[in-house]
């Protein structure tokens, strides 16, 4: 291992082609492509300023490091890829990425972020201005975990979300094998086309929830006041605890509730039509 310390570099691909290499304490000032096609890099207490940092390495492991906004799109074309107690200012991070580990990483800009990328593990970790946030990625597992951001988890696919604070308009738009646990989901028009998209002990609050659903799960979840209009034209099994405020055309399916607010069936229901909807107070 060639280890590096308190050294400042800039320009293009001063580091390039660069293989078991440790930094500490190194600022990478701004210029393109410093760390490119690389392999087992190590990086501790660093400063990355420029962008296109890691492109094409295999093996990154970051640990109490910044990416300054300056340092857009560093991750792309990487794998195996570790960030520790790290701080990213820089949007559009990681794009077909593999083998994704972070851990106590804030991530403020997290705009377009995760695009393409599979094998992502995240445990505390929060992202703020997020628009777009893990479009087309797919195995993902998170616990502990904020976002703030709309458009999040569109064509996502296996995904397994803990203990999170979801605050995105149209999440989860045409996923696949979707499960979230013990989590607030926070926004309108929630997984629209999605399939086989399983809420657990969750509340869901946003206008037109889980509509255009097939194979859609919820168990022991709340709702929110302006949840209303909810899963129109989907096939569902859903236990709702507390109130509904409003429930339009599901397809198929059953759907149980302490108390429902109205209860829409009209001409432009899909077939089979044939949804069984229970209130206790329906049952009392």
């Amino acid at each position: 291992m060639q280890y590096i310390s308190n050294q400042e570099f800039g320009g293009e691909r001063p580091l390039y082609h660069s293989v078991d290499l440790h930094l500490d304490h190194v600022t990478i000032h701004v210029g393109e492509s410093s760390v490119k096609e690389c392999r087992n890099i190590e990086a501790e207490h660093c400063c990355f300023e420029g962008k296109y940092v890691f492109w094409e390495v295999d093996g990154v492991r970051c640990e109490h490091c910044v990416f300054t906004p300056s340092a857009r799109s560093s991750v792309w074309y990487s794998r195996h890829i570790t960030y520790r107690d790290c701080e990213v200012q820089a949007p559009k991070m990681f794009r077909r990425a593999s083998f994704i580990d972070l851990a106590n990483v804030r991530i403020p800009d997290g705009q377009e972020t995760f695009w393409d990328c599979d094998h992502i593990r995240l445990k505390n970790v929060q992202i703020g201005n997020c628009d777009y946030l893990f479009m087309h990625s797919s195995d993902i597992e998170i616990e502990d975990y904020r976002q703030d951001g709309n458009y999040s988890f569109q064509y996502a696919k296996n995904v397994v979300i803990r203990n999170a604070v979801l605050n995105s308009k149209d999440a989860f738009w045409e996923s696949e094998n979707c499960t979230i646990y013990d989590s607030e989901i926070n926004g309108e028009y929630l997984g629209w086309y999605a399939r086989n998209l399983r809420l657990v002990r969750c509340h869901i609050t946003g206008e037109q929830p889980l509509c255009y659903c097939e194979n859609l799960i919820l168990e022991d979840c709340t709702m929110g006041d302006d949840a209303n209009l909810a899963f129109e034209y989907s096939s569902v099994q859903a236990t709702v605890k507390g109130h509904i405020i409003s429930v339009k055309n599901p397809s198929t399916g059953h759907i149980s509730a302490d108390s429902i607010g109205e209860i829409i069936l009209d001409a432009n229901i899909k077939q089979p039509a044939d949804c069984r909807i229970v209130t206790k107070a329906a049952k009392g």
